[in-house]
């Protein structure tokens, strides 16, 4: 044993080794700057060092002169009207020179608009009001750029939200959006989880914002939070465009933080999910050049703000692209956005033209009610104009969760195109892409919105690394390894961790199939997928089949437990689409109906056995989503057989259903 250590080479041996090798290469490099030879005989003078200093040496090493940044021997390049060196401000700049100048976001809330220069006067204005807020230990941290610093935004869509963004993006820092309407307590949870230093508010947000500074200090009397409003920074004086830089320092680094995206907390407090400096930029202009998104593209913006959709998909691409933003906040009215549709194709102002919108599928199925009660009883000629200003919308896209066949069939007849569906989470980013023709040059050589199988969320991403949990199944758990992935929870390296399988892929907990190219995405693991008597059934699918029913507006399909028999029943809510017939009396719909009207349609051990019909819309979370873990228990608590007794209708086994479905059902 001692001889084998004795007979390892020491540091010093390998040093000499090394030495050696270096001695050749200079010999051999001949270059007539002398750059590999200086950075060589630098290689051997530091390992020439005392022993004693190598380790300290190795850990920090100096840099060879020749490969110094000459940054770091010139003063630092920074003012109050110098942007960063990142790729974002220098494209935004470059807009701000183009003539005639063009819009850059329209608010139609607050009736604010702003071309490329306007904006980035008021976003250098708000830097430096916000700079001067902060505190020396920030500061320093801000000019270093050794640490993250958060700063959060409490704006509803908007231009004060594109404004605050930008500052703090421009600060150096990264972007803690929150929604507008959050308690204060929640908001709290949010700035002390992110370690924020400071809150930017919109006008309308501006008491939140000052209630929660107060929270904060009265709970910490050393704290230096602080709420700033962002208005005072939004009709700014116009700089002269020659006197806005881009600074010369080294760039930004892409791989720091630069959003933090909060999850929606459905399964557990909400996590933070921090985003690279990329997402900004980077990844913006990769799903901007999948879209074809243009600056003469208009996009008419609808959706939240805070999250990965409404700021990964519709914000920072749009704006890198040099895109017209038209933000409408102030919650969602299908009346509205009808009508400003139609304006696209009767206005004749071309500022009034859209060619983009995005929504979720709540919000297709409004608007498709909407239609159906108030647009199609008008005169044939009033109908067209709505139709015609859907159609002049090059693209309509959809995400979040699935859009019923139904529904995608209706909106395929109105715009004469399909919705673009799409998948992808806070965490991963786009993992799926639609292949489309129609929406880009005609004569592209690209696969036709035909090809499409229905429902399927599209092909593979380039680049991005998906597996199946079940691999060589053709059906499993989304696994995704990805470039525009998160870069971690923030300050919950477990959660981190604990969100990644032993090989590194992200578990997204969606369950997909798989058919050659394409993919369909069957629900979420924990509530989408049914173990009723031994078969695994998509929630998903029955919900698609229970919307085909011209009765009804809107389903939930949940797993029901049942230890006593099916081990979980299907257990399906309903809101009726005519809950009043034509002699005022209410619609009543039994299982038994239900079950008989989706024969033919789904399988015999998919068919719900337990029915609840709901009078009222279901709730919907910020994002329009129905969440079930909440409405499942609600709507079906675990003693459902005592406490749902004239609310829940049960469907007997003992009923089968060959007699063409005769027999009543259990109330």
């Amino acid at each position: 044993m001692t001889d084998d250590v004795d007979n390892r080479p020491t540091i010093n041996d390998i040093s000499d080794t090394i030495e050696e090798l270096l001695d050749n290469e200079v010999k051999v490099i001949e270059r007539s700057s002398g750059q590999w030879e200086d950075g060589a005989r630098h290689m051997k003078a530091t390992l020439k060092a005392p022993q004693s200093g190598l380790t300290s040496k190795m850990s920090t090493p100096s840099k060879p002169a020749s490969n110094h940044d000459r940054t770091t021997n010139i003063p630092s390049h920074t003012g109050r009207n110098i942007f960063p060196n990142h790729g974002l401000f220098s494209r935004l700049l470059r807009f701000a020179y183009v003539q005639p100048p063009r819009l850059c976001i329209r608010d139609v809330t607050t009736g604010q608009e702003a071309t490329h220069h306007q904006l980035l006067s008021d976003v250098l204005h708000l830097r430096q009001r916000l700079y001067s807020q902060l505190g020396p230990s920030t500061l320093s941290t801000l000019e270093r750029q050794d640490g993250a610093i958060y700063i959060a935004v409490l704006a509803p869509g908007g231009y004060e939200y594109t404004v605050a963004m930008l500052a703090v993006l421009a600060l150096g820092a990264a972007v803690v959006p929150l929604s507008v309407a959050l308690p204060v307590s929640e908001a709290k949870y949010f700035i002390t989880t992110s370690h924020s230093v400071a809150v930017l508010t919109a006008t309308s947000t501006l008491q939140l914002g000052l209630s929660l500074e107060k929270e904060i200090k009265d709970s910490d009397p050393t704290s230096t939070f602080t709420c700033l409003p962002i208005a005072p920074s939004t009709s700014a004086p116009l700089l002269p465009r020659a006197e806005v830089k881009i600074s010369s320092n080294p760039p930004l680094s892409d791989a720091a933080p630069g959003v933090v995206i909060f999850t929606s907390g459905t399964t557990g407090p909400p996590k933070g999910a921090v985003m690279r400096r990329s997402y900004t930029f980077t990844d913006a202009l990769g799903i901007a050049d999948h879209y074809a998104v243009t600056p003469s593209d208009v996009l008419l913006h609808v959706l939240p703000v805070h999250h990965a959709t409404g700021l990964g998909i519709m914000f920072f691409p749009f704006l890198v692209a040099g895109a017209t933003i038209e933000f409408k906040s102030s919650g969602f009215s299908e009346a509205w956005t009808w009508e400003r549709w139609r304006r696209s194709h009767t206005s004749k102002s071309a500022a009034d033209r859209l060619t983009f919108f995005s929504g979720v599928p709540t919000i297709y199925m409004r608007m498709r009610r909407y239609f159906e009660s108030t647009i199609s009883p008008q005169t044939p000629a009033e109908k067209s104009e709505y139709i015609a200003g859907a159609r002049t919308l090059r693209a309509c896209l959809c995400g979040t969760s699935a859009l019923p066949k139904p529904i995608a069939d209706f909106w395929t007849e109105i715009l004469g195109k399909k919705i673009l569906l799409r998948y992808g989470a806070t965490e991963i980013g786009a993992v799926f892409r639609m292949p489309y023709h129609s929406y880009r040059d005609p004569s592209a050589d690209d696969m036709k919105e035909e090809e499409v199988p229905d429902g399927s969320v599209g092909i593979l991403t380039p680049g991005v690394d998906v597996q199946l949990s079940t691999s060589p199944s053709s059906e499993g758990e989304i696994l995704v390894r990805s470039a525009e992935m998160f870069s971690h929870y923030l300050h919950s390296p477990s959660a981190t961790q604990a969100a990644h399988n032993t090989e590194g892929y992200y578990r997204t907990g969606d369950i997909a199939r798989q058919e050659g190219d394409w993919y369909w995405i069957l629900g979420r693991a924990s509530v989408d997928i049914i173990k009723s008597g031994g078969y695994k059934i998509s929630a998903l699918d029955i919900e698609r089949e229970i919307l085909g029913l011209d009765y009804i507006a809107e389903v939930m399909v949940v797993g029901v437990p049942d230890e006593e028999e099916f081990g979980e029943r299907v257990g399906a809510v309903v809101v009726m689409k005519y809950p009043l017939g034509a002699t005022g009396m209410k619609h009543h719909l039994t299982i038994e109906k239900l079950r008989r009207d989706l024969r033919g349609r789904v399988a015999g051990y998919k068919l719900p056995t337990l029915l609840r019909v709901s009078m009222a819309e279901l709730p919907k979370s910020g994002t329009g989503k129905v969440v079930k873990k909440v409405l499942g228990p609600e709507f079906f608590p675990r003693d459902w057989r005592t406490r749902g007794v004239g609310k829940v209708q049960v469907w007997d086994p003992k009923d089968r259903e060959g007699d063409g479905g005769k027999g009543q059902p259990k109330l």
